[in-house]
């Protein structure tokens, strides 16, 4: 299998299986994985997290939980191809982003990073510039649910909106927070809709 085959292999479990993690617990291993722009998966693999809120481990490991959430929401998205390679790649800007502070492991910004990387990575297959914009946007947005939601300085609601739907950017960020090994499912779906309400939708 070379690196073509792979993503068009990795596009139809993410668009065909009800849990997509489980191609791609099984695949990590194939050492096209440590090779351009693959790698940039692997590295998720070995990039650590807060325990207090990701007691799932690794940015790989969250991953896969969002990517199954994704799955199982993806009939809700009006383009559920970005919108489940957003999920794959929602943070991949983490290895780049994370370290310690004052003890504490952190990721900020990993969103912007995030966006970045995700141009990089589908460039390499696919030459439709406005599904690599659609998915590299989400990524970019998709903490603006929580930003909102908690009243914080990154909000930034008219420009998510210029750049996605916002529908698809709350829709992305509540499987987001739902995988994680401490959701609380009620609290996000709450959040959602008040997201949605911040948005103006009614």
């Amino acid at each position: 299998m070379n690196g073509r085959e792979l993503y068009l292999e990795l596009n139809r479990h993410l668009l065909r299986d009800a849990e997509p993690s489980r191609y791609l617990n099984r695949i990590c291993g194939d050492p096209l994985f440590r090779q351009v722009p693959f790698d940039m998966l692997d590295r998720l693999r070995q990039t650590a997290q807060s325990p207090i809120y990701h007691p799932e481990g690794s940015v790989w490991n969250h991953t896969m939980l969002v990517v199954d959430e994704a799955a199982g929401q993806k009939e809700k998205s009006a383009r559920p191809a970005v919108f489940l390679w957003a999920a794959l790649l929602h943070d991949i800007g983490k290895p780049d982003a994370t370290t310690i502070r004052k003890g504490k492991i952190t990721s900020y910004n990993h969103e912007i990073i995030g966006e970045r990387l995700a141009v990089e990575f589908l460039s390499c297959f696919t030459d439709d510039e406005d599904f690599i914009r659609a998915v590299a946007a989400l990524v970019r947005r998709h903490m603006q649910i929580l930003f909102v939601v908690k009243s914080l300085p990154f909000a930034d609601l008219e420009g998510m909106k210029r750049e996605a739907d916002f529908h698809e950017v709350g829709l992305l960020g509540f499987c987001d927070r739902l995988g994680r090994l401490n959701a609380d499912s009620e609290k996000e779906k709450k959040n959602l809709r008040l997201f949605y309400k911040q948005c103006g939708q009614r």
